[in-house]
């Protein structure tokens, strides 16, 4: 017996005669979106409105509803076109009008906005929700007068805070977010800026302003190169994005002038070095970290050059750029050094010592604590007239020189005023005779030790005439000066008892 092939019968939609049917099932599809979007599952409200738009695309509701549900998806520029394709097929459509200015105003379109808005308000006058939406809509506008003045005057502070308010009605506006981004940026307060502009490139990788900001960061993190991909990937997505051009072409010329000091600096010519980094110092006054590194590298050539009180003030100004930049204050407080302001140099290595507790650093500061120590007591050998590496020798002669110069007796027929002063520096060639000619002493002198805290020396107890009879050869009677006007500290003679 033959086999006999039987049709299945397959479930299918019913199939559509007229457009009454059609009528029918759309309503069907957007009774199950209202369903959905009661429970708050938006993605699925959105798709049975889509399948009541194709059932019957001319139904101005069924187009209100879907922006309805897109706007509480946050997908505002699709949300947008709906209400506006709703309005067109009914321009008495209130809801229709309602929800555009409210797509409007979350994109940051105020003037648009307020349109839809008054249309709302000829249709329905009393509309508390279009009266409430048109305040906003004027408040979003003062708000951008108050952003484009404050950024006009670089209150850049200011801008940000007109730009938070403004986003708490515009919640979906890329421009808004980019200018607040920017500001923050310039502001130094780079990991909010780049937040910012990486959320919206996440959502647009393309967005030419986001790839500005997000390259700005970098550029004034002083990731140059890095900083460059992204201005360039800019231009690409906006050929005349000038602010973009503007950053790239300083960001290259920077680099290329900072690179070609630092190859002077390495070839030992200063003067080059010192002219290089002043020179990609005008280029951006608005960079603020890669211009301390050159305040600080040209403080380094000037240094070399022995421009000292240059190269502190090169110094401060990298660190009013940067108060973190250890490398300005190690480098200032050497000048310090050099310069004899152990002051200042004790308060440097302090701060850097502070931030970096290395044993290098606790070196520095000890050093410098200990000049500081030395710098106030009596400077022996300024006293006497000498270097600090004087021999036993020029010691000596210092001290003939010295002591004969102020000896009370030279000065007998002066004033009391003058007869007390002389007296004094008397007393202190004297003091330094007996340390700096004493081995010992000198040694724990040199290493900043107190040497009447030590038991070395008792300036009380000291007698410089005692001093002064042990370096003539201990006579017992005193000296004879001339006292007339052409006479020096080497005319004398002895008187003997």
């Amino acid at each position: 017996m033959a086999a006999v092939d039987i049709d299945v019968p397959v479930e299918t939609e019913p199939q559509i005669c007229n457009q009454e049917d059609l009528e029918r099932l759309a309503e069907s599809f957007k009774e199950q979106g209202n369903a959905y979007y009661s429970k708050k599952d938006y993605s699925q409200a959105f798709n049975y409105y889509t399948k009541a738009i194709d059932a019957c695309p001319k139904n101005a509701s069924y187009y209100g509803n879907r922006a309805a549900t897109l706007m509480m998806l946050c997908r505002f520029r699709e949300a947008l076109e709906d209400s506006q394709q709703a309005v067109r097929l009914d321009d008495c459509f209130m809801k229709g009008h309602l929800r555009e200015g409210k797509c409007h105003l979350s994109l940051g379109n105020a003037m648009a906005a307020n349109r839809c808005f008054q249309k709302v308000l000829e249709l329905e006058p009393s509309n508390r929700e279009a009266q409430q939406e048109k305040k906003n809509a004027a408040a979003l506008l003062e708000y951008q007068r108050m952003a484009d003045f404050g950024f006009e005057k670089r209150d850049f502070r200011k801008v940000v805070y007109c730009m938070d308010r403004a986003l708490a009605v515009a919640s979906a506006c890329h421009r808004f977010k980019i200018l607040k981004a920017e500001c923050l940026a310039l502001l130094g307060r780079y990991p909010e800026a780049q937040s910012v502009a990486s959320d919206i490139l996440r959502m647009d990788s393309t967005n030419a302003d986001a790839l500005y900001v997000r390259g700005l960061c970098l550029y004034y993190e002083d990731c140059i190169d890095k900083a460059v991909q992204f201005f360039v990937q800019a231009l690409r997505m906006a050929p005349d994005h000038e602010k973009a051009r503007l950053a790239c072409r300083n960001a290259k010329a920077l680099k290329a002038k900072k690179e070609e000091g630092n190859q002077a600096f390495k070839n030992n010519n200063y003067e080059a070095a010192y002219q290089l980094y002043t020179e990609a110092l005008a280029i951006d006054p608005n960079n603020i970290k890669t211009n301390a590194k050159l305040y600080c590298n040209r403080a380094t050539a000037g240094a070399k050059l022995k421009k000292v009180d240059q190269a502190i003030e090169d110094c401060t100004s990298a660190i009013k750029l940067d108060d973190t930049y250890i490398k300005a204050y190690l480098r200032r407080a050497q000048c310090y050094m050099d310069t004899e302001q152990y002051e200042e140099a004790v308060r440097d290595y302090e701060k850097v010592y502070q931030t970096e507790k290395t044993s290098d650093h606790k070196q520095m500061l000890k050093k410098a604590q200990m000049e500081l120590k030395k710098s106030k007591r009596k400077d022996y050998y300024k006293v006497l007239g000498v270097g600090k590496n004087a021999t036993e020798d020029e010691i000596k002669k210092a001290y003939r020189k010295r002591a004969l110069m102020h000896h009370p007796d030279r000065h007998s027929s002066a004033t009391p005023e003058v007869q007390k002063e002389e007296e004094k520096k008397f007393k202190e060639v004297g003091e330094a005779f007996t340390v700096l000619s004493d081995p010992k002493k000198k040694v724990r002198y040199d290493n900043g030790h107190d040497l009447e805290d030590d038991g070395c020396f008792d300036g009380g107890d000291f007698d410089a005439n005692n001093i002064f009879r042990a370096f003539f050869g201990g006579h017992s009677g005193g000296f004879t000066f001339d006292s007339s006007p052409d006479s020096g500290p080497g005319n004398f003679f002895f008187q003997f008892g």
